[in-house]
Formats: C-alpha cells, structure tokens, sequence
C-alpha cells in the first residue's frame, strides 16, 4: 500500500440541517429568541476583531518604508574604494557592491558604521550625519 491509495473507512456525515420547520417544532432546538437562534452569520467575524484592533491613519500620508533603497556603511567604503575616487549608485552597482532593483539602480543611503581614512567624493546618495562627520573628517566631500 502506498500514500496515494489510502482512503477513508466511511464516509463523511453530513451536519444535521436544524431551523427549517418540520418534525422538530418551532423552534427546531435552537431554543427561544436571541442572536444564536437566528438564521445567518450566528457571531462576529474574527477577522473583523482583529482590523478594529490595528491603529489606523487617516488619509494618504503613510506609504510605508521604501524597498527600493540601498544601505552600505561607511566600512564598506573604506574597503572597496581607493582615496580619491567617486562613490556614486553607477560605480557601486559596477563594483557590485549593490544590486539593481527593478531593474533600476537604487536609492543609496550611506550609514556611519565602522571608520573611514581614506577621502572620498560622494555623488547621488542620501547620507546619514554620523557618516557626514566621519567622511569629512577624512577629508571627502558630499554632493
């Protein structure tokens, strides 16, 4: 015998269609009034609880944080790049420092771990204040 060739002794019963009239009286055993003896949705939907819990914004402000953003540190920098050169999206996707999402070079953002000596110019990409300092006290420049 194998996995697919197993199959179930009996059959699946059917639940017991209750609420329609007949032998079992008027009120069918689903006692007298109220929300559960009512035909329909019998309670509220879970999903609906948990929406009502989540915080909402109002209007269109919030979009989230971009995915088509790039994070390199300054360490990474100091190792790949030679003094002088320019760090710009172009020359970091031809050193495959980054990749292209969308197929489309991404949004740089250089953050200010680790240390820098060499100067380097920076073209095109977002940097943090902390990587600000470090790259111009190495004597770089940001544009």
């Amino acid at each position: 015998m194998q996995l697919h060739e197993i199959k179930p002794l009996h059959k699946a019963q059917k639940g017991k269609r209750i609420g329609r009239g007949g032998r079992r009286g008027t009120y069918s055993g689903k006692g007298v009034k109220g929300q559960r003896s009512r035909s329909g949705r019998k309670m509220m939907p879970l999903i609906r609880e948990i929406i009502k819990r989540y915080p909402k914004l109002r209007g269109y402000k919030y979009h989230g944080i971009s995915k088509d953003l790039a994070v390199l540190n300054v360490e990474v920098l100091e190792k790949k790049f030679n003094a002088g050169e320019t760090v710009s999206p172009e020359n970091l996707l031809s050193k495959q420092i980054i990749r292209r999402i969308k197929g489309k070079a991404p949004v740089v953002k250089i953050l200010g771990k680790g240390e820098i000596k060499k100067s380097l110019t920076i073209e095109g990409c977002k940097v943090s204040a902390e990587a600000k300092k470090k790259i111009e006290k190495a004597g770089g420049t940001i544009r």
